[in-house]
């Protein structure tokens, strides 16, 4: 992280060759009223590149310093300012993280943290909405449940989903309040974090032998789960399966297409493309269940099990449900010098058959909705009809 006498050296570098360029090179003020050093002219140009992009910042950090009514953090004004610089693409996937958001949100990708127990995604209207509660946690006990909207952690409101992921969780032990709309109406409930180990994969057989295999997220353990869970069925003599991708916010892309590798023989699962069209494909390898399978998603299904249901729907396999989040683009993660971390978006997703997901999902070939006040389970019905 560069810090204010840094960055400021750096400005006023940069200022002070502004009148003393020839030719090809530019004079510096250093070490004194009448030291100079001799740059090249690239250098000066980049300097005051730096300038005439970063001054105003500097400006406005002087004037807060001088004139806000509270001393002033200089770690957390900078922070906030890498943060907004990043919020500025108005891409909900790209962000800012500090030292210890990183490490937190690395921690996610196994499967194991401490926290409350919630699964949530961001709706295009920019709520939190609980996609799903891990039984027997906090949030299960504190009466927290699908569809409930998180409106505020600790009293204090957020924009962007990995930094309210962040906060969420914490060290095991410690007290943490959310605030969440259920019907228009406003709750708020205490409850003390604990350590969280996520079981991605359910499965059981169903009436007339078909075998039904729930994924509620892709991290490091779901490929490996998820075969397991096949196997079982089909030594059981599964004669269907359903897959149910249904609230599924995404994660692991790896994980993602070791489970498309069971479905699917030897090809592309996936592709991506950067925008100057460089494109890097995801295959499966040969060999795969011989079920007949019907798969199930909805609204809340994202990311990673978007790229699952449109290759399956590429390869034949038939969705039931409806049309999913429309999250088709990649993230790089990359850790900055000080532990810090930039999350961008680099590249966007396309099926098989070169269909986009980015921004208009995956529509079923069977659209059916799921009423709440029916007590039935509309779309898994339909998927057994198909059997």
């Amino acid at each position: 992280m560069m810090g204010k006498r840094k960055f400021i050296l750096c400005l006023v570098a940069a200022f002070l060759v502004g009148a003393a360029v020839t030719g090809g090179v530019a004079a510096v003020v250093s070490g004194g009223a009448f030291g100079y050093v001799r740059v090249a002219k690239s250098d000066y140009d980049n300097m005051a590149e730096v300038y005439e992009r970063y001054g105003k910042l500097n400006s406005l950090y002087d004037a807060v310093e001088a004139s806000f009514y509270k001393d002033v953090d200089e770690e957390d004004m900078m922070d906030g300012a890498y943060k907004g610089l990043i919020a500025g693409l108005g891409d909900p996937y790209s962000s800012y993280m500090t030292e210890e958001e990183y490490e937190t949100w690395k921690n996610t990708a196994t499967g194991e943290y401490s926290g409350v127990g919630v699964t949530f995604t961001q709706d295009a209207d920019g709520k939190f909405v609980i996609v799903s509660v891990e039984k027997d946690s906090p949030a299960e006990e504190a009466g927290l449940r699908e569809g409930d909207i998180i409106s505020a952690v600790d009293d204090k409101k957020y924009d962007d989903l990995d930094v309210i992921g962040n906060a969420i969780r914490g060290s095991e032990g410690t007290e943490i309040k959310i605030t969440y709309l259920r019907d228009g109406k406003k709750n708020s409930v205490t409850m003390e974090r604990e350590k969280i180990v996520q079981h991605s994969v359910e499965h059981e057989m169903l009436e007339g032998d078909i075998g039904y295999i729930s994924i509620s997220s892709f991290i490091e353990s779901t490929g490996d789960d998820f075969a397991k869970a096949l196997d079982d069925l089909e030594d059981r003599g599964a004669k269907g399966l359903i897959l149910d991708l249904r609230d599924n916010g995404g994660g692991l892309v790896n994980s993602c297409i070791e489970v498309a590798d069971e479905f699917l023989d030897e090809g592309v699962v996936v592709y991506v493309e950067d925008r100057e069209g460089n494109r890097t494909d995801y295959d499966a390898e040969d060999g795969r269940t011989d079920l007949e399978t019907v798969v199930l998603v909805n609204e809340n299904s994202a990311s990673a099990s978007e790229i699952l249901a449109a290759a399956l729907q590429d390869n034949g396999i038939e969705i039931v449900g409806e049309t999913t989040y429309g999250k088709g683009v990649i993230q790089s993660t990359v850790q900055l010098e000080d532990g810090s971390a930039l999350k961008l978006t680099v590249m966007q997703y396309f099926s098989p058959d070169g269909n986009a997901i980015n921004e208009k999902g995956v529509t079923p070939d069977r659209k059916v909705a799921d009423d709440e006040d029916t007590g039935v389970d509309e779309q898994l019905e339909e998927a057994l009809e198909l059997f």
